[in-house]
């Protein structure tokens, strides 16, 4: 069970700062954030999204009545819809025949399938990870890959907008109490506390893959960017806040 003196999420928290770290710091992120990508850069990354979200809301859709992860099911995150909306714009109507995912994105999807239908705590370790990312420096990247490409929230950045949720951080502290709230035996909070982990290295290397698109000069001068695309590497990269 949680320690009652350290919250459940704080202690979550803690467990992944490295985790976080080394998501937050890939060239892809930075260079993104900063603008030195081209649109082609962008739209791989919504590829890669759209790989990862369908595998983890159709579990979401399984375990809606789960008791343990049902209540972190809710339609106000789902970015199933949004992110065809954004391929649709971006590569056209025939996107599912051009939107070809990288072996990271696949292999990512492939481990959300396997282990979380059976396992709503490792379902919740991915949720948390993905969805508190999208809340946080999502926003963030959200603004400036519109500012950048010239884009707007129903064209190419629908991901990126949450209309169920007008206050961000009521919901993310909602949310942060409802994993406190969670009845874990020692287990299952060892199970989502390592799964947390499994999802941000899945995450790193998804972002590893996408580094192909940044330039030469880009990357040998991304030590500074990427400590701007910090607070940034949420949402679109999928770091929890």
């Amino acid at each position: 069970m949680s320690t009652p003196d350290v919250p459940f999420s704080a202690r979550l928290r803690a467990a992944s700062q490295q985790a976080h770290s080394d998501a937050e710091s890939q060239r892809y992120v930075a260079a993104l954030v900063a603008g030195d990508l081209d649109l082609a850069a962008y739209t791989d990354l919504v590829v890669q999204h759209h790989t990862i979200y369908a595998a983890l809301e159709s579990v979401g859709d399984r375990l809606r009545d789960d008791p343990l992860a049902g209540g972190f099911v809710d339609e106000a995150l789902l970015r199933l819809p949004a992110l065809e909306a954004d391929l649709a714009h971006l590569l056209g109507e025939d996107w599912p025949d051009r939107a070809v995912p990288n072996l990271a994105a696949t292999t990512y999807a492939a481990r959300i399938r396997a282990v979380c239908a059976d396992s709503p705590e490792r379902f919740i370790a991915h949720h948390y990870t993905r969805y508190l990312g999208d809340l946080s420096g999502g926003l963030h990247i959200g603004r400036s890959v519109a500012r950048r490409y010239g884009l707007s929230d129903d064209f190419g950045v629908a991901f990126y907008r949450f209309d169920g949720i007008p206050r961000p951080k009521v919901y993310k502290d909602a949310y942060r109490a409802r994993l406190d709230a969670l009845p874990l035996s020692e287990p299952a909070e060892a199970a989502l506390l390592e799964e947390v982990l499994v999802a941000y290295r899945h995450n790193t290397a998804v972002f590893a893959d996408l580094a192909r698109h940044v330039p030469t000069e880009t990357a040998a001068g991304s030590g500074g960017a990427a400590g701007v695309a910090g607070s940034a590497a949420g949402g679109g990269a999928g770091v929890a806040a």
